[in-house]
């Protein structure tokens, strides 16, 4: 498997796993009704969520992680 696709699959997992909850949490404890709640649980999964990326380097292609709980960027794989 390839460190794009790698790198994509991480991207979606990482959002998967703030979203869910998200999405739970806004629906049982807000008053927000259709539309709001997978919208804001989308906005909230977006910026929380780690960001990854392939990029080719002198030493082969590394996966490199962004997040906005860390300060800067740190190697994956």
């Amino acid at each position: 498997m390839s460190k794009k696709v790698k790198a994509f699959l991480y991207n979606f997992f990482g959002f998967v796993v703030i979203y869910l909850p998200t999405l739970y949490l806004v629906d049982e404890f807000t008053h927000l009704n259709g539309f709001w709640i997978p919208m804001t649980g989308f906005m909230v999964a977006l910026i929380l969520a780690p960001k990854f990326q392939a990029m080719k380097t002198q030493g082969g292609e590394k996966i490199f992680m962004k997040w906005l709980f860390l300060k800067d960027v740190k190697e994956v794989g």
